[in-house]
């Protein structure tokens, strides 16, 4: 891909890796790298600490955590997450899953965090593994040179000073500015799924007790579903992912005032937020899940959200982000150390890359229905389908736990549910394919 650039009279500065983003992919990605003896250049347009939504992290980012150097400092700013917490409108009871119940009982727990705290917590760690960090410095061009001889970038600084870097290789980790996959008009909407989330935090929220304080809470209502994420210093995360004809319903409406109105269509949510008041302003965001055609080139790869964003249900969305990341840095090291074996190396990178959204996808694509509602709120452990139900929940989808077999019993058992409440099954699939139709102009919603 070539493209003009902007300011070609600048003299490139050299490295080895530039890195666009500064969040969990770009940084962790940049951390790895750096320790293995490269020249990093990371580029992150905006100043940490920063505002991002999507707290909730998983079992699985734990390990991951630990490698990068940084398990302490998050422990320090995280609330304890033990498990997660199910609400529906149509049963009288709440489940509560665990995720010591997982099949893999070491990963028995994981973190609430504000992601302005732990994102800088992570791009201050590649810069002390020796990344350049160079924030307030926005990506507006790149272009690939012939014969695999790398890429220019070119970024505007805060103050309006246009840099240059001449990299061997390109990690885009710009989340959902989506640079390369824009540019390359390698962007699609996800024709399986579509919504929109409106959410801000709270302080004052009703808590569940004692070790259970910290557990993430999933209130399904009409209009899709709502998460509840408690956080250290009191405040409560709350937000709607609703179907994009929703928000339309907003109009000229003060989203303050729309967020409160959703909330007392969820009972059991207006409940816990009874003696809450609105902490932030609220935001929302349109056009929730999309997917790139490619995951990489000759030389760049695609990381975490820059590739892929899938509905935020399960809090997968750090924990796949990381380990794209983790999976980047092998991938770029053999490209460069090893080129004979670049083929193959990017050819594996796309592979797993593209395995774990597929593999809550599923799920995710069926969350809102009857028959995975009803085997959501009364779990049973036949051939060990509650274990490996877990482990997916805990982001336990890319080791050697054993869970597929299990994972594929489950499936089985819903589509058997689904034929046989078929009349019920067929109204939720046309009521799901009038609900996934695109909104063109429903666009991020201002205050």
């Amino acid at each position: 891909m070539k493209t003009a650039l902007a300011a070609p009279d600048v003299t490139p500065i050299s490295c080895d890796v530039l890195v666009i983003g500064g969040g969990p992919a770009g940084s962790t990605a940049a951390t790895l790298l750096a320790e293995r003896g490269y020249q990093v250049t990371l580029l992150e347009k905006a100043h940490h600490p920063r505002f991002h939504i999507g707290e909730s992290l998983l079992p699985a980012n734990l390990p991951l955590l630990a490698k990068l150097g940084v398990a302490d400092a998050v422990k320090a700013i995280g609330m304890e997450k033990w498990g997660a917490e199910f609400v529906s409108p149509w049963h009288a009871h709440q489940q509560r899953f665990e995720f010591a119940d997982a099949w893999d009982k070491s990963m028995p727990m994981s973190y609430q965090v504000r992601r302005a705290e732990f994102d800088e917590i992570l791009i201050r760690n590649a810069a002390a593994k020796n990344a350049t960090v160079i924030e307030g410095c926005q990506v507006q061009d790149v272009a690939f040179l012939p014969d695999a001889q790398g890429a220019v970038v070119q970024a505007r600084h805060d103050d309006g000073q246009i840099g240059s870097w001449h990299a061997r290789f390109v990690l885009d980790a710009s989340g959902r500015d989506t640079f390369l996959g824009n540019r390359l008009k390698a962007k699609q909407r996800n024709k399986k799924h579509n919504s929109t989330a409106i959410y801000a935090h709270f302080s004052g929220a009703q808590r569940n007790p004692g070790k259970n304080e910290g557990d993430i809470s999933i209130f399904w209502f009409e209009h899709g579903w709502f998460w509840f994420i408690p956080l250290s210093d009191g405040t409560t995360s709350v937000g709607a992912v609703t179907w994009p004809y929703y928000l339309k319903t907003r109009g000229k409406k003060p989203l303050d005032a729309f967020l409160n109105e959703t909330i007392a269509l969820c009972a059991p949510l207006q409940e816990r937020l009874k003696f809450a008041r609105m902490a932030s302003a609220a935001e929302a965001t349109g056009n929730f899940a999309y997917a790139c055609d490619r995951t990489h080139g000759d030389n760049f790869l695609l990381l975490g959200d820059a590739f892929t964003f899938i509905d935020p249900v399960f809090s997968s969305g750090v924990m796949l982000a990381m380990q794209s990341a983790f999976m980047g840095a092998e991938t770029v090291d053999i490209c460069l150390r090893k080129p004979a074996q670049a083929a193959a190396a990017l050819k594996k990178f796309d592979h797993n890359v593209r395995f774990g959204p597929k593999a809550f996808s599923w799920f995710i694509y069926r969350v809102t229905n009857p028959t995975m509602r009803e085997m959501f709120m009364g779990p049973r452990n036949v051939f060990r389908v509650k274990e490996a139900l877990l482990s997916v929940l805990a982001g336990d989808v890319f080791g050697k736990t054993p869970i597929w077999g299990s994972v594929r019993i489950f499936k089985a058992i819903y589509y058997l549910g689904s034929l046989f409440n078929l009349r019920r099954t067929l109204y939720a699939a046309r009521m799901r394919k009038l609900n996934i139709r695109p909104a063109d102009d429903v666009t991020p919603a201002s205050r």
